[in-house]
């Protein structure tokens, strides 16, 4: 077979100077790997009849057609030497187009190395992506010719020198991470302190002024919404709009080269800019975790664009129908990564390691997780392909694993059923705490059971209270601001008339809709703020913080911002600085959080013979008597007082005291066999975190006594820290229904 795959028109013939010729190679590594002497290319795809490389130059010019001479195992291979890294290339890929059986061949298209480690810049979708004739009536059944090699994403060979030094992982044990929800160009987009040109880049999250503010909040893991290369679809790109989240991935192992400083993005497209980011974090003891998208990919249904895997092996990486043409689609985004197919599953696993191990990140948040927990038929099991590989994988059974535990699909929501070591973020515990604090009927069960960490989830299948990620807010949604402000969902601006977006926010306004200069309803917003976080820092589990709540971020009602690129979605650093006070007591909660081991368990109680429950939970309602079934069950019930005892000497025990009603209520703390003096460390009517090393006074009733009262605003909550008894057993039942008392 000959170097050149017989094309010699055009941009061929004026690069003449620029051949190379190709030797069998190596099928293994995947993708383009660079040494001193060239480049060797691996690419699977078992329907292939020719694979070709196309080399560019910088310019995009076409220089270039190399078929790969070897195939071993499904595996075309070759191996060019005199190449260097730093050159953009492409793949085409010849044989069958046959959508009605799975096949999608078209060597007109360019396609995207899916193992390619960096991109040549942004890709943004256009009608010549399409491997079919755009308006045929038989739609993608012909196949599209034109070519479309001059517009197309390109990838980069990369070969990164990159000079870790003595970086380590934290490692943070599980019972002290705080993760903190960011995305990369907001965060620092319009932060002054930054220099210009790294604001809204890795450079700029990397950035003193940035890490200062991490490390002044006292979060422990930094989880960044996607950074693998993702795709601005087609239809945002005609509404003027952008894809902001990135959840629509397109290449697994290249970091967003948009995300990268100019002058990055023509090195590498970024490698090395995000590995010294990762390297700044770590010298600061932050973790880095990434929200990954494996479960689709931007290419869709069987209409959508074919840029990478589609064109490669359609039915080796989807999940298709029975009749073959179409996805099956448990994402609701046209189609579904098939990890229970060993390419598919190879491709995931060897990108999971590649981050890991070359781009040192500390773990993953898995998008719609229970996607890739299906086996061959399409049914979710903890006991799927994926989980059983990542479980036996040495580099990636020690990492933090994290799932979003739903997809579209059959069976599809599965709190509590990933298995042992995973996380999970706990949409159980969002809904509970939300209808709790906008005085929902019946809510006081499930708002005591996600205050003591969900062990009716998660115990039962062995998982530890730190496997529920709590949160109130994340990027899919409301601000903690806008959940204070709105009723409704204003997303007028995303161009869909406002259908988008979740209609069931679990929001209360506190009196009016938005923007409102009332004092009586500020305040009463400023203090819904504080129980929230409040809540969500005493609870046992790990917490999530939403980047930019401690600051006062609004998206102006909008709980859908995927394609707002702009000043709705990016931190408002000016407006920051009127929420000092926010972020002191975010910080202080952050702080007392730390002081309680009492919140921070990293396990359930031991039932064996002689060992005691680490921790005690005391349910009492507002006459300090331990609550009764017929008051669990009363749907009108709203007050409620937890007491989280220490079973160990010289550590301090809790009590919260909860009033989401609308009525003013005087709490009775709970009687002692030997009375003892609570001191308060919070009440969400002040911002002040009473101890706190910025506590620069003394709030009111800094100690009450068991048996004495204490009088709690409407819609507010306190909490009294005293000396543990070190009791030497506890007994009770998980929290919920009813719920005298409980162990954790």
């Amino acid at each position: 077979m000959t170097p050149d795959s017989g094309h010699s028109d055009g941009p061929v013939k004026r690069a003449r100077a620029t051949r190379h010729r190709v030797e069998t190679g190596s099928p293994w590594p995947l993708g383009a790997t660079a040494d001193r002497h060239g480049v060797n290319f691996a690419v699977y795809s078992r329907i292939a009849d020719r694979v070709e490389v196309c080399l560019f130059a910088p310019d995009g010019r076409e220089t270039q057609r190399i078929a790969l001479p070897g195939l071993t195992d499904d595996v075309w291979h070759g191996f060019i030497p005199g190449l260097r890294a730093g050159q953009h290339y492409g793949l085409r890929v010849h044989g069958p187009y046959d959508p009605g059986q799975g096949l999608r061949c078209n060597p007109a298209l360019l396609l995207i190395d899916p193992y390619a480690r960096a991109l040549d810049g942004p890709v943004r979708g256009a009608s010549d992506q399409f491997g079919y004739v755009l308006g045929h009536p038989d739609e993608d059944l012909i196949p599209a010719s034109a070519d479309n090699g001059a517009t197309a994403p390109k990838g980069v060979v990369v070969r990164s020198r990159f000079d870790w030094g003595d970086d380590r992982p934290p490692r943070v044990p599980a019972r002290e991470t705080v993760f903190y929800e960011v995305h990369v160009k907001g965060f620092t987009q319009s932060l002054a302190a930054v220099p210009e040109a790294q604001r809204g880049t890795y450079a700029g999250l990397a950035s003193p002024p940035a890490i200062a503010h991490l490390k002044s909040l006292g979060v422990t893991s930094v989880e960044l919404l996607p950074v693998q290369a993702f795709i601005d679809d087609q239809r945002l790109v005609e509404l003027g709009l952008a894809n902001y989240w990135g959840y629509n991935t397109l290449a697994f192992f290249a970091p967003e080269p948009r995300y990268a400083t100019q002058a990055a993005q023509v090195h590498d497209g970024g490698v090395d800019e995000f590995k010294a980011m990762v390297k700044a974090l770590h010298a600061e003891g932050l973790e880095v975790i990434l929200d990954v998208v494996y479960n689709h990919t931007a290419e869709g249904n069987h209409l959508g664009p074919t840029l990478s895997l589609k064109g490669l092996d359609h039915g080796a990486y989807y999940r298709l129908s029975e009749d073959a043409r179409f996805c099956v689609d448990f994402t609701g985004t046209g189609n579904t990564v098939d990890t229970s197919s060993p390419p598919a599953l190879r491709l995931v696993l060897d990108s999971l390691r590649y981050w890991v191990q070359e781009m040192h990140v500390d773990g993953f948040r898995f998008d719609l997780a229970a996607a890739l927990g299906r086996d061959a038929a399409g049914e979710y099991t903890w006991r799927s392909p994926f989980f059983a590989a990542i479980a036996q994988d040495p580099v990636l059974a020690h990492v933090k694993l994290i799932a979003e535990p739903w997809d579209l699909g059959p069976n599809g929501y599965q709190p509590g059923g990933f298995p042992t070591g995973w996380l999970e973020w706990n949409g159980r515990y969002r809904d509970a705490v939300r209808d709790y604090w906008t005085n929902a009927d019946s809510s006081l069960p499930a708002f005591a059971a996600s205050l003591c960490g969900s062990a009716d989830m998660l115990e039962p299948r062995r998982r530890r209270p730190t496997a529920s990620v709590n949160l109130v807010t994340v990027h899919d949604g409301f601000t903690l601001a806008d959940l204070v402000s709105y009723n409704e969902k204003h997303n007028e601006a995303n161009g869909e008339d406002s259908r988008d977006g979740e209609s069931h926010n679990r929001s209360w306004n506190c009196g009016a809709e938005g923007d409102t200069d009332d004092p009586e309803i500020l305040a009463r917003r400023q203090r819904q703020v504080r129980n929230f976080l409040a809540t969500l820092f005493l609870s046992h589990g790990t917490p999530l913080l939403l980047g930019g709540d401690e600051l006062g971020r609004t998206q102006q009602g909008n709980n859908n911002g995927y394609c707002q690129d702009n000043a709705l979605s990016w931190f408002d650093w000016e407006r920051a600085a009127h929420h000092e006070e926010l972020q002191s007591f975010t910080r202080d909660l952050l702080a007392l959080r730390r002081d309680l081991p009492v919140v921070r368990l990293a396990d359930w109680p031991h039932h064996a013979a002689g060992a005691p429950a680490r921790v005690t939970v005391q349910w009492h309602s507002v006459w300090g008597l331990e609550m009764t079934a017929e008051e669990w069950d009363d749907p009108a019930v709203r007050c409620v007082a937890a007491l989280m005892e220490s079973t160990r000497a010289g550590e301090d025990s809790l009590m919260m005291m909860f009033n989401s009603s609308t009525e003013e209520t005087v709490f009775t703390l709970p009687a002692d066999d030997t009375p003892r003096s609570w001191t308060l460390r919070l009440d969400t009517r002040h911002a002040q975190v009473v101890g706190a090393a910025t506590d620069a006074h003394t709030t009111p009733h800094e100690a009450v006594n068991a048996g004495e009262h204490y009088t709690l605003l409407p819609h507010s909550m306190v909490a009294f820290t005293a000396p543990s008894r070190a009791a030497d057993a506890a007994h009770g039942t998980p929290p919920g229904k009813p719920s005298p008392a409980t162990t954790a």
